[in-house]
């Protein structure tokens, strides 16, 4: 007789998550699990070009890490998300895992689709600031605009929007895209 194996299905929001497959467009904000498709070409070519200055940078000056989407980024067990672009500086590499960052990243980038703009612009924004992300930058892909948000007691602030310019403070550099 062969010995049948029963599995036991996930119970938790976090056992679900990490039973996608690898790749799987997912992210884990308030218990939900929030699912998009794949970005368009002009949201992935000023990606590329952002994540191409940045990485230079960042390298050049010893500054840390930084991950372009899909990356997990595990706030906690209720909150999961892939950002665009997450930047975490030299002191906090050290949660950084292979199955993605722990913690709070320093700097994060997200680049506006049609699927996602609100939720972007709203609850994303929520809960970076409520889990201290020390900047925020949100771009909008076809006209270019760069609204930056900067973590001062507790809450965000919003800097100057700019127009394919990126002034960030964590970094200590300007990029044009």
């Amino acid at each position: 007789m062969q010995a049948t194996l029963l599995q036991t299905p996930p119970r938790t929001i976090l056992e679900v998550f990490e039973n996608l497959p690898e790749g799987t467009r997912c992210e884990v904000i308030n218990k939900a699990l929030v699912m998009s498709p794949a970005p368009s070409d002009t949201h992935q070519k000023v990606l590329g070009k952002i994540f191409t200055k940045l990485l230079g940078y960042v390298e050049d000056k010893g500054l840390g890490e930084l991950r372009i989407a899909p990356y997990d980024v595990y706030f906690d067990e209720e909150n999961i998300f892939q950002p665009d672009l997450v930047f975490i500086s030299k002191e906090n590499t050290l949660k950084i895992q292979e199955r993605g960052f722990f913690g709070t990243p320093d700097l994060i980038i997200e680049v506006l689709s049609t699927s996602n703009a609100n939720l972007d612009k709203k609850e994303k924004k929520r809960a970076y600031e409520k889990f201290g992300v020390s900047e925020y930058w949100i771009i909008e892909p076809f006209e270019k605009v760069v609204d930056g948000f900067t973590l001062v007691n507790q809450m965000f602030v919003q800097l100057e929007t700019n127009m394919g310019i990126i002034q960030s403070k964590v970094l200590g550099c300007t990029i044009r895209f």
